[in-house]
């Protein structure tokens, strides 16, 4: 049987492109045992303000831990969700359907209390899925046996296909420069690259209009029609 999966880092209240990314598989996997990398989208997105793109990042306890999986990652101030729900609500109260998600992303902040980065991440990435309609399976690379610990990130990639049951693996468009393909065709397993141009413009505050921003700009902007300005739900 055709199954379609994809590999990813879990990232904190990712663009919209990761929500395409997972609404095209049959199963989206997060990749939580590989290391933590800083500056990068695994704790921290951009929002928009009238001063334009900002980060909202997620203090976590990194310094020494260089080695360290994502999946091990603590946060560090026990107040960061009421500081992010905060500036949400400074920058997009006047957005047209913030009212709308408000009760669902106050208590997606303030309702709960989870020290793991992983499972902050998971807690949004699942939330968002629900509110755009995405039913794929998520699940974590720490639920299969894979060799975690191969040299050659093809190779780890291509366990955890294995183990899922795939027949073909998107990627995201970065991954060209490394991506063995043959490897993975000689497993029978098919290799396909996202393509992220041609994202349409919604109704945004504060212009110029700005694509790389977190899926709540595009949920806050557009509510229910969010799906109209992706690519996936054609």
């Amino acid at each position: 049987m055709a199954k379609t999966v994809a590999v990813v880092q879990s990232n904190y209240i990712p663009w919209k492109g990761y929500f395409d990314l997972i609404n095209k598989v049959d199963e989206f996997i997060l990749f939580d045992d590989v290391q933590f990398t800083r500056r990068d989208w695994r704790n921290r997105n951009q929002v928009k303000t009238a001063r334009g793109p900002v980060w909202l990042s997620i203090p976590v306890n990194s310094k020494g831990q260089y080695l360290a999986p994502i999946k091990d990652i603590t946060v560090s101030e026990p107040d960061w969700a009421e500081k992010h729900w905060k500036s949400l609500g400074t920058h997009y109260k006047r957005a047209p359907h913030f009212a709308r998600f408000e009760e669902r992303f106050h208590e997606l902040y303030l309702g709960h209390a989870e020290t793991l980065l992983s499972a902050i991440n998971h807690r949004f990435i699942a939330a968002v899925c629900e509110i755009l309609g995405i039913r794929t399976r998520i699940t974590w690379s720490m639920d299969y046996r894979f060799d975690r610990f191969a040299e050659d990130r093809n190779r780890r990639l291509l366990g955890l296909c294995q183990q899922a049951g795939a027949t073909r693996y998107i990627s995201g468009p970065t991954a060209r420069a490394y991506m063995d393909d043959a490897l993975f065709a000689q497993a029978g397993i098919a290799v396909d690259y996202m393509d992220y141009s041609g994202y349409p413009e919604y109704p945004q505050l504060h212009p110029p209009f700005t694509h790389a921003l977190s899926v709540v700009d595009l949920l806050f902007n557009a509510g229910p029609d969010a799906p109209r300005y992706m690519l996936s739900f054609g």
